[in-house]
């Protein structure tokens, strides 16, 4: 099979030639079909997050079709899945047996310690992977496992806020702005400042008002959710805030939180972050998006185009998803 790897902190993904590997008991082997680029795969290249297993495949919004599975695994051959960012946990510890299994200590990640879905086939864990909703091109579908999911378990935190700041208008922003608008709910978008393409597709996805980071929105914020990787948004989110409204970080990785004035904490605001997700998260998603009209906006690229797709990531030229599709 042709995959695409990471063989040290800093460098260009490297074209590979791999054997097609075999599923163990619980596993599936999964022929994939498409998967999206997402921001951490840049925080792996950066090596901006510890413990990075290289040489690794990258990628964690995988959909593919299962084409052979262990003995004892949730899926079979012919069966549509998606694998996402959360590959392992160990069941047993206080996190995992208390339903926040997101937090175990001993979990490992698609894309991250295990081999992700750059590539044309890839082994998961079968009690890991989520079946996909059935009317969504698998390209269409791939943004789901990732920027969806992160964005409903931001939103989640939220609570029943009515009106959220949405720092950061990509991928993730994007895909829950959709949901929250069908929950009759208002979306402001914050992005960098200047950026009128990114404030352009903001409204055109749904948000009532666009504008740059930096400025005041037409009306204090019941909830605000950071996207960007950029901790002096903190401060900003906190002053946009009303009362008793809650800051949620989304990203795995940020930059320092600079000092701010303890005024614009008070009046019980909340400072949240989110890690990772729980499979939980993943099943009850993927029922809203086959029941809610969702249409993430995606750029494809072929597998070997990977190091172009992600440089666009990074340079900012690309509403919405980049995704990899292998036919």
């Amino acid at each position: 099979m042709n995959a695409m790897v990471f063989h040290a902190a800093g460098e260009a993904l490297q074209p590979e030639t791999r054997k097609i590997p075999s599923p163990r008991k619980h596993e599936v082997l999964i022929k994939v079909a498409a998967c999206g680029i997402c921001r951490t795969d840049l925080h792996v290249q950066d090596a901006e997050l510890p413990d990075i297993k290289y040489p690794v495949i990258p990628g964690h919004q995988v959909v593919g079709t299962v084409v052979a599975s262990g003995t004892d695994a949730a899926f079979t051959s012919g069966d549509r899945v998606g694998i996402a960012w959360l590959g392992k946990t160990c069941g047993q510890c206080k996190f995992c047996i208390s339903g926040t299994e997101n937090l175990c200590d001993d979990a490992s990640f698609h894309g991250y310690q295990i081999d992700g879905g750059y590539a044309q086939y890839m082994i998961a864990d079968g009690d890991y992977c989520f079946a996909m909703p059935e009317h969504m091109p698998a390209a269409e579908a791939a943004p789901l496992l990732c920027a969806g999911l992160i964005g409903y378990r931001c939103l989640t935190m939220a609570g029943e806020a009515q009106v959220i700041g949405l720092y950061g208008f990509g991928s993730a922003a994007h895909i829950i702005t959709q949901v929250a608008v069908q929950q009759n709910r208002q979306i402001f978008a914050f992005t960098r400042p200047g950026d009128q393409s990114s404030q352009q597709f903001a409204l055109r996805t749904g948000a009532t008002w666009a504008g740059d980071a930096d400025a005041s929105p037409p009306t204090k914020l019941d909830a605000a959710i950071i996207f960007a990787p950029v901790g002096s948004l903190v401060p900003a989110a906190l002053r946009a805030t009303n009362k008793g409204g809650v800051v949620i970080c989304g990203g795995i990785h940020m930059s320092d939180i600079p000092a701010f004035a303890y005024k614009d904490l008070w009046e019980e605001r909340q400072i949240r972050s989110v890690a990772n997700l729980t499979r939980e998260d993943g099943h009850e998603f993927m029922g809203l998006a086959a029941a809610m009209p969702l249409k993430p906006v995606i750029t494809t690229y072929p597998l070997e185009q990977a190091n172009q797709a992600l440089n666009d990531l990074r340079e900012g030229n690309i509403n919405g998803t980049a995704v990899l599709v292998m036919d």
